[in-house]
């Protein structure tokens, strides 16, 4: 499948993003990947990293260690932290309807609530997840991906 519209990661004019778990869970396992290394970069150059509740969950409930644990959610409170009101679950519902109408299943519908804060918020996503490919494709969300 094609690549469609987005951010690519070398645009500099990129001063936001959220990334998802997927590459939070790469990242903290030292696994070498286009998306971990772009993560690297935009965390050296200082852009403004954001994470949702949705995340952060899922990031931290991951964790075995309690050193771990605390060093993690340490490092999260330096990021910016999108809120998820009544419209982002609202929205999370509606694109899940959306792709279901047309014959998409979600395998994770947590990951319609992680592209409903980023859709609302206008902050594209890096991820690795190809739960968010029909969600770029057919309902707006702007994702980070290599050139």
């Amino acid at each position: 499948m094609g690549r469609r519209s987005g951010y690519l990661a070398e645009r500099t004019d990129i001063t936001m993003v959220i990334v998802d778990t997927t590459v939070w869970v790469d990242f903290f396992s030292g696994k070498a990947s286009a998306e971990v290394q772009m993560l690297e970069r935009f965390l050296i150059e200082g852009k403004d990293i954001c994470i949702c509740g949705v995340i952060l969950t899922e990031v931290l409930q991951g964790i075995r260690e309690d050193t771990d644990y605390t060093k993690t959610l340490s490092r999260f409170d330096s990021f910016l932290f999108l809120d998820m009101d009544r419209r982002i679950f609202i929205k999370a519902a509606q694109l899940y309807r959306t792709l279901r109408r047309r014959g998409i299943r979600i395998r994770k519908p947590v990951d319609c609530m992680i592209a409903a804060v980023a859709i609302e918020h206008n902050v594209p996503l890096l991820h690795t997840d190809r739960d968010f490919d029909p969600i770029e494709k057919f309902c707006g969300l702007k994702v980070v991906k290599n050139a």
